[in-house]
This record gives structure tokens, sequence and C-alpha cells, in this order.
């Protein structure tokens, strides 16, 4: 389905409108990376300086130039504004441009742009908060569901089959990954995130997907162990309420490292500095445990019924570790860990932009299996 808009000398300025079009949604793709993970309003308040409460004036808000112009700084109290949101605005336009190579002036550029719009937030949310939100997963889905539909019933077919395989497979596999590590193996969004590649992209592409994915989140990770050691992200996911948790776009000023507190003096000094758990035995970790809620004594038999889907297809997995009051601790990122939500991502767009390339590089067999389009 291809449209006619213009005669051929405009095509330019249709393309430039596009990649200045991708430069303003990623302008805004930086509020949803900043509020979304906090719960807060997309819409309000307006973007402010949050060490200095200046409010950002319209022409402080302009994609790029006003960076630029700024020199990457705040107007009202001269800190720096971080080059992540420079980047998200040029990494969306970039992105908006190379569906239309893909895709040209037709339909199926509707539903990549879409795709984009919501992997360049699901990626750096899951880099800095380890999360996935529902809120940008789920409406996905239904929207690549939704928009197959003027493609007609078998592409609709497609995209719910998509959803449907690949929530499925890698709630399977986060299963089995259990069963296999008696740990966590798969990030509980992860399956999400794979349902919405699955209803944009189609089930026949979920192969490659997890290929790319495991493949280059593999390679970086192992790179990074080595040079760093460690694989994710330092720090522990950031919480609401800490300072500047809630920075709006062009407003996140990134102060310098806060002085340590004074050591403690005299006795108190060989106190601090004496182990705790000096001659006693380290305590090991408790081994991670997984009990299917419908399976719990006392239940009458209609909860049981309701609570085994619900259980199969969404119940965590394994069971959340408790602290000493009962209450589930928060997860810490280990050294070993990474974010997979980044390389789904990122294995989504390769299969969805390179498709052509991979079926005249490699056997149109081993093409097709990876994503590839003939």
């Amino acid at each position: 389905m291809t449209f006619t808009y213009a005669p051929g000398w405009a095509e330019p300025l249709f393309i430039l409108f596009l990649f200045v079009l991708g430069l303003c949604i990623g302008s805004f793709l930086n509020v949803v990376i900043a509020r979304v993970p906090e719960g807060l309003s997309i819409v309000r308040p307006g973007s402010r300086c949050p060490k200095c409460g200046h409010v950002l004036a319209w022409y402080e808000n302009i994609p790029v130039l006003s960076w630029l112009g700024l020199r990457g700084k705040c107007r009202g109290c001269g800190m720096p504004i971080s080059p992540r949101y420079v980047f998200v605005e040029l990494l969306t336009g970039l992105l908006f441009l190379a569906c239309l190579k893909r895709f040209d002036w037709t339909y199926e550029l509707v539903p990549a742009l879409v795709l984009v719009f919501l992997l360049v937030p699901l990626t750096f949310i899951d880099l800095e908060h380890w999360i996935l939100p529902f809120s940008l997963t789920l409406p996905g889905i239904a929207a690549g569901v939704l928009l197959a539909i003027p493609q007609g019933s078998g592409a609709v077919a497609q995209a719910v089959l998509g959803a449907a395989v690949g929530f499925l497979g890698f709630r399977f596999m986060e299963y089995v990954g259990w069963r296999a590590f008696k740990r966590e193996a798969l990030g509980g969004g992860d399956k999400f995130l794979v349902a919405l590649l699955g209803a944009f992209l189609g089930w026949h592409s979920l192969l490659g997907i997890l290929f790319f994915s495991s493949l280059q989140g593999s390679i970086v990770g192992v790179a990074l162990l080595a040079l760093t050691g460690r694989a994710g992200p330092r720090g522990a996911p950031a919480s609401a309420g800490e300072p500047g948790a809630a920075a709006t776009p062009k407003e996140e000023a990134v102060a310098g490292d806060a002085a340590p507190p004074h050591p403690p003096q005299g006795p108190e000094a060989d106190a601090a500095l004496t182990p705790a758990s000096e001659g006693v035995a380290e305590e090991e970790e408790p081994e991670p445990t997984m009990t299917w809620d419908f399976t719990k004594p006392g239940l009458p038999m209609w909860k049981r019924a309701v609570l085994v889907p619900w259980c199969l297809l969404f119940q965590p997995i394994p069971d959340a570790p408790l602290d000493a009051s009962g209450e589930e601790e928060e997860w810490v990122p280990g050294p070993t860990n990474i974010p997979f939500g980044p390389w789904l991502a990122l294995a989504g767009l390769e299969v969805m932009l390179l498709g052509p390339l991979l079926a005249r590089v490699l056997p149109l067999e081993v093409a097709l299996m990876l994503g590839g389009t003939r």
C-alpha cells in the first residue's frame, strides 16, 4: 500500500519533516523516560531545572538546538544538562529515517514508527531502572494488533499469534531457567516486551530476535565483566523520592560527587573498622523457592481454579525473597546481571530494518528463520 503524496521534487522536504518530527518526538520521549518509572504525569508540571526551579522557556526546549545554544547548561543556575537528552532526540530522528529507508512512503512505515516510539523509552528505562513499565508494554501490544487491521485479517492473525507465541515462549523459558539454575533467569517484564515485538513483527521474527539479543548481550556482558568487573550498569535501580529521580527533558542537572561524611575518630573509629561478623561464619543466602499460589493449603476449589491460569501466566518466578519482617526485599542487580530488555529492543529493530539485507547475505532458509524477508 503506497501513498501518493506529492511531486518528486518535494520528497526532500518530506524527508526533512520526518527527521524533525523524530527529533520532537525524541524530546517528548525524554519526558517519558524520566517520569514514567516514577509514576509521574508526562504532561504536568512543565520542564524545569530540578536544582534551581528555573522554568524552561519554549526556546530552551527546541530539540538539539537548545542544548547546543545553552552549551549543555541550565540558563538559571549553570548546572550541566545531561547529553542523554540530545542523544535520545538524535537517535529517534535517525531511526525514523531508517524506517523510511526500509519501508518508503507505505503504510508499513506507520507501525514501524510507532514501534520506535515504544522501544526507545523502554530501552533507556530498563537501562536505568531495570524495569519495563506495563504502561508502555501493554498498550504497545494492543497497538501492534490494531495497526495490523488495515493490512487485512492475515496480518491481524500474525500479530495476535506473534504476541501469544512471544509471551508464552518467554514465560516457558522463565520457568525452565528457574528449574535449571535455581534463580531468576529472565526479568518479569521481558515476556511482555517480546509479546510487543511479536505483535508488530509477527511470530516468524521471534527466533531472530532471541538469537541476536542473546548473542549481542552475551558478547557485551562478557566484555564489560572483563574490563570493569560487572556486566550491567552500576548501582541499584533508582527509586521514587531520590534527588533528581523525576527529572524532565533538558532539566536533569548532573551534580558533582557528594562529599563523604567525616569518618569517626577515637574508639568509634576502631569499632567502625572492626567487622561485626569477625570470627563468625558468614551466613549463606537462603536458596530461592517457587510455590504456586494455587497449591497453598486452605483454599476452596473454586479459588484454586481461578488462580491456576493467573499463576501459570503471571506469577513471579521464583518467589520474591523476604526480609526479617516478612516484607519483600527490593531486588538489587549483582555484578553479573545485565538488563535484557535493551538487547531485545535492539534485536527487534535489527530484524525489522535489516530484513532484506539478511535475505541477501545469508542462505534464504537461514535468513527467513532469523526474521529476514524476501
